[in-house]
């Protein structure tokens, strides 16, 4: 199974397509995923937020609109957004407020579109960073926890350098080594090529 890819936004930030008979799950949103999600001719089916900082929700509030339910660790806040502090350094962001229809906080799984995500929390790039794990088909959807050969940056308000680096050994480097990497930017990477190649990790 593999999801479909867009890379859309400022900072170049991937959302992933997963189609299911309900219609289509999205993970992160964006700017453009909306209108692909609209080309498709699928009804959107949900939302899932790795985390919220700006790069991942530009086109939250639009895909809510076409009927999509926002999952999230936590309630929108502007804390977690950080549009203004992306319009101090220059970049024309502003995010439309939207609601989160589940919170996923507490949760350790999430059933839908015939999907059985296992949710695991791994802060330190942003406070409410989430992994949404697909035992079944040896993948994950890390967000900015992990990249190949790389990290999330933890300089942003709400980094925690020492945080991210035992959320990953704790939670991501004892998944199966087989287990594919899907991040928010850059390519796709393993959890095995991780464990032994990532120099933030050694």
């Amino acid at each position: 199974m593999t999801p479909r890819i867009f890379t859309g936004g400022s900072v170049s930030t991937n959302g992933y397509l997963l189609e299911s008979d309900q219609g289509l799950l999205i993970i992160d949103a964006p700017e453009g995923i909306a209108e692909v999600v609209r080309a498709s001719g699928l009804p959107p089916l949900a939302l899932l937020l790795t985390h919220q900082h700006f790069d991942h929700v530009e086109d939250a509030a639009e895909l809510a609109r076409m009927g999509a339910a926002i999952h999230a660790f936590s309630q929108w806040h502007p804390d977690l957004i950080l549009d203004e502090a992306a319009r101090r350094w220059g970049l024309p962001i502003k995010v439309e407020p939207y609601t989160v229809d589940h919170l996923l906080e507490g949760r350790n799984t999430l059933s839908l579109g015939g999907f059985q995500f296992t949710l695991l929390p791994v802060p330190g790039h942003s406070p409410d960073s989430l992994v949404f794990h697909l035992p079944e088909h040896a993948l994950a959807f890390g967000g900015d926890t992990l990249f190949a050969g790389s990290i999330g940056r933890t300089d942003l308000p709400g980094g925690r350098h020492g945080q991210l680096l035992e959320g990953i050994r704790e939670k991501l480097f004892t998944l199966p080594p087989e287990t594919r990497i899907l991040p928010g930017h850059g390519p796709a990477t393993s959890i095995g090529q991780e464990q032994t190649a990532n120099p933030y990790l050694q």
